[in-house]
């Protein structure tokens, strides 16, 4: 009986309702395992790296748990994590390697002139959808950033990946 009032009561009234409006868990995805979690925000040009363990150093520093950025320097020879674009760490980068290939396969001639028609299409279409009110539509850039312990020397590995760039850092935990 209580119950039966209950919901007639929230039922009448226009402003309270007895269910969320949305799911907040849509389609099976729990919050955080979608993509834009493990490669980068839309706002963003950097790969996002998902921290899961607290890491502290020999001076009694700690990076927290979370999604962060990480940044290549201009130097080429820092990564730098950023939280909230503003730096928390820097780390050494020990290795770094370029995809010449994949510059020798963009200075061919046909793949010039497909860019172009890409360019194009892609223009047209951003004009259509600014008349809309839709963000523009621009080319994916692949990123990836993870983090791994090596037990056996003790230290945190980090890969970064951005487009045909890659570089390692190294740190000490």
């Amino acid at each position: 009986m209580l119950e039966g009032i209950f919901v007639e009561k929230v039922l009448t009234q226009e402003y309270i309702r007895p269910y969320p409006q949305q799911p907040e868990e849509t389609s099976g995805y729990y919050v955080g395992s979608e993509a834009i979690y493990k490669y980068s925000l839309k706002e963003s040009d950097y790969p996002t790296l998902i921290i899961p363990d607290p890491l502290y150093d020999n001076e009694g520093g700690i990076i927290r748990p979370g999604y962060y950025e990480l940044a290549l320097s201009d130097s080429r020879q820092f990564l730098i994590l950023l939280e909230s674009k503003n730096p928390v760490a820097v780390i050494p980068v020990i290795k770094i390697e370029e995809d010449v290939t994949e510059q020798h396969r963009l200075n061919n001639k046909t793949v010039k002139k497909e860019l172009k028609k890409e360019q194009k299409e892609r223009e047209k279409t951003n004009k259509k959808r600014a008349k809309v009110g839709m963000p523009p539509d621009e080319p994916k850039i692949y990123s990836e950033a993870e983090i791994e312990y090596n037990p056996k020397g003790q230290y945190y590995l980090i890969k970064y990946q951005r487009g045909t760039i890659k570089a390692w850092g190294a740190f000490r935990g």
